[in-house]
């Protein structure tokens, strides 16, 4: 909460009272509860795969391609220590077999998006950039996971129908 809403607390006699300076967004992109009519609207953390393989900008290529071996599907977010999306290493890439690093072959800053935003808007930029997943960060850019565009377009096309 804000301040103004902690110091208010604290008048009205209660005692552990924290700020919270990140905000509403950062709430719910930690998955936290959240009430209200948006509450409702299904968004792009409710699809977002959160047990995703990464690596870090040292590591090489082989490495990458054996960690993933069991999950090809998706790309690669590179991280830092803190989760920090810095890359992202592609599929195609991932195929290839050779000496470099994840930070030589990876998209550098990739397109993040954050959890609260609705499959229906999310849907539609896949769709139109032809991107086959989403890379869903916290507005600090710290990894939450990924989504593929057919895990949106499915929930998105049973929400339409239900």
């Amino acid at each position: 909460m804000g301040p103004r809403a902690a110091w208010r607390l604290e008048s009205l006699g209660f005692t552990s009272v924290f700020i919270y300076k990140p905000g509403k967004l950062d709430w719910v992109s930690a998955g936290l509860p959240v009430e209200g009519t948006a509450a409702r609207i299904p968004n792009l953390g409710t699809v977002a795969r959160r047990d995703v393989v990464t690596c870090r900008l040292s590591d090489q290529i082989s490495a990458v391609k054996a960690r993933i071996a069991f999950d090809p599907t998706g790309p690669c977010p590179v991280v830092n220590d803190q989760r920090i999306v810095l890359g992202l290493v592609r599929s195609d890439v991932i195929k290839e077999t050779g000496t470099n690093t994840a930070e030589e072959v990876m998209i550098a800053g990739p397109v993040t998006f954050r959890p609260n935003v609705a499959l229906e808007e999310i849907d539609r930029y896949l769709t139109d950039h032809k991107t086959r997943h989403a890379v869903v960060t916290t507005p600090e850019g710290q990894l939450i996971g990924l989504a593929s565009a057919e895990d949106v377009h499915r929930r998105h096309a049973d929400l339409a129908v239900s």
